[in-house]
């Protein structure tokens, strides 16, 4: 005859999950990053190559200026064509968004949602310390939540 347990049937543990849910573990750290001197032309040129619609704009130091996106060229392609002249050689800092909201690296991805529905923006600077650390874009948020999207949060 076999022994027996009289312990009785034990409690299976669940096992906490430890999901990434901050913005650091989400975002873009590889940018394309453009100066206040560079040229709309050429600035055009690499959203066509590296198929990107915007990037920081970086001054000599690495600190951020601005952003330089798709909309800022519209004007100067608007531009040109008013004055019926070729695009123009015009520096990124004439088009430039000075005022850039940031994001800080350490926040959820639940709050860069909040954010994001707050301003109107396709993207945001992630910054650490006053230094830019990367890029979070809408679709960053969305992947995350999709991923996210069978746990329950307390």
């Amino acid at each position: 005859m076999g022994i027996k347990s009289f312990q009785g049937v034990r409690k299976v543990l669940k096992k906490e999950f430890e999901a990434p849910i901050l913005v650091a573990d989400y975002m873009t750290t590889k940018l394309i990053t453009f100066s206040p001197d560079d040229s709309i032309l050429a600035v055009m040129e690499q959203f066509a190559k590296h198929h990107i619609s915007g990037g920081p704009v970086l001054d000599s130091s690495g600190f951020l200026v601005g952003i330089i996106s798709e909309a800022d060229c519209m004007k100067q392609i608007s531009e040109s064509r008013y004055f019926n002249q070729p695009i123009l050689d015009k520096s990124v800092e004439n088009f430039m968004t000075k005022s850039v909201e940031t994001i800080p690296h350490d926040i959820s991805i639940f709050d860069a949602a909040g954010i994001f529905a707050q301003h109107n923006r396709r993207r945001l600077p992630v910054m650490k310390d006053g230094l830019l650390v990367g890029q979070i874009s809408r679709k960053d948020i969305v992947i995350a939540a999709l991923k996210l999207s069978g746990h329950n949060w307390k």
